[in-house]
């Protein structure tokens, strides 16, 4: 029986990264995987969403370009192109990603894999021997009780990736990242979008602030949402709210967060990634994979979050109503005062940073770019860089990161 130096359960972000630096250090490897290499990120999250969420954006655009001399007449979104395209993108990267792996030499074992111990792992009736065993088996999408998943009606987002036609009325139960791109995508194909959030605002994650601009935006946009609403219950695919309404439409989304999915008999053993059930963020999982195989302190490493659609939504460190003590410092910037912003006809959103003592402590960017130039921020972060210093750069015109420039005068 071969001996491997480090077994791991699950390919995703955080499996994947493990086992390439696990490889590069010169350790034996063998990555387990029950369905597919690059887990929920590259398959049925991150990527395959963005990309839809790409493909519907430009349609929206160009349906709204006649004031930038675009005429375009009876235009059409064909969702099955649409999902061929996501397809394309997640094999092409998916097949790179497992030849990499495998010039590496890292073992891929396609199948379940059961912990016997702390050093043997069970697949397809054999057993691999481990010095080391890290898990990183992922989660799956949470159900809500009166609202499991039939696949028919009620789905989570891994249905939607099967999706050829396109909805008239869709409602979404959650309004975080996931409920919040999904209503930006189903919107700019057209479709009538409501979203159901027990929480009192939208993305209750996020800065107050901007949660409150992200209403202004759906409202503008007519994505009506429900707030401090649940469903009750439904019947004969009728929806009914709390609050009394009651709803019609062709599925329910049901976007409430994730679970993790931990193999039996893992104490002891090292958890990362979404089964480690702290940040399920996919940066944050490669980050932990750093910690595993090399040793990195990633404790007081910050993690930037960011939610695409147009415009981005991003944000690193403190909200606003974390820092209660009166001491800090606020900027905000309008994008609209940017003229690259009117040249691109994206004139939405803001930049929002907070300090203490010099410091920046937080941001929180609306706008086209958010997911660039958030990195500008948590470079200067990371680096303890004082305002002062940042006063004296010069960014390029027109640019939107000159609004980064801007929101630093202003504290």
């Amino acid at each position: 029986m071969t001996k491997y130096d480090l077994g791991i359960i699950g390919a995703g972000p955080a499996g994947f990264t493990a086992a390439l630096l696990a490889a590069d250090k010169g350790q034996s490897v063998i990555l387990f995987e029950k369905d597919k290499i690059g887990g929920t990120c590259l398959n049925k999250g991150c990527i395959p969403t963005k990309t839809i969420l790409h493909s519907t954006d430009l349609f929206n655009d160009i349906k709204n370009a006649q004031n930038l001399g675009i005429v375009a007449n009876d235009i059409n979104f064909d969702f099955a192109k649409a999902m061929e395209r996501k397809n394309k993108v997640v094999d092409t990267l998916r097949n790179a990603l497992t030849k990499n792996l495998e010039n590496k030499g890292i073992k891929i074992v396609y199948a379940e894999a059961k912990i016997i111990d702390n050093n043997t792992i069970g697949a397809n009736n054999e057993q691999y021997k481990t010095e080391k065993i890290i898990i990183a088996s992922g989660s799956n999408p949470r159900e809500l009780k009166g609202l499991e998943f039939d696949h028919k009606f009620i789905l989570n987002s891994d249905d939607l990736f099967e999706m050829t036609n396109i909805p008239k009325k869709v409602a979404i139960v959650g309004a975080g990242a996931e409920g919040i791109e999904w209503a930006r995508i189903f919107k700019n194909i057209d479709c009538d979008v409501t979203v159901i959030e027990a929480a009192p605002r939208l993305l209750a994650i996020a800065d107050e602030e901007v949660s409150k601009y992200i209403e202004r935006m759906f409202k503008v946009r007519k994505i009506n949402f429900k707030l401090s609403t649940t469903v009750d219950k439904i019947e004969d695919k009728k929806v009914i709210l709390s609050n009394g309404e009651i709803l019609e439409p062709d599925f329910v989304l049901v976007a409430v967060g994730r679970t993790v999915n931990i193999p039996d008999n893992s104490e002891n053993l090292t958890i990362i990634g979404d089964a480690d059930n702290k940040i399920m963020l996919a940066n944050f999982a490669m980050q932990q994979a750093k910690q595993a195989i090399l040793g990195t302190n990633i404790e007081n490493t910050i993690i930037p979050s960011v939610i695409y659609g147009t415009p981005e939504i991003a944000w690193i460190g403190k909200k606003e109503q974390d820092l209660t003590d009166g001491t800090y410092k606020k900027s905000v910037f309008p994008i609209r005062a940017l003229g690259k912003a009117h040249c691109d006809n994206e004139i939405e959103g803001f930049i929002k940073i907070l300090s203490i003592d010099e410091k920046i402590v937080g941001a929180h960017i609306i706008s086209k770019e958010a997911s660039a130039m958030i990195h500008q921020l948590l470079v200067a972060m990371e680096n303890n860089i004082e305002i002062s210093k940042l006063k004296d750069l010069c960014f390029a015109h027109p640019t939107f990161s000159e609004g980064i420039y801007e929101s630093i005068l202003g504290l």
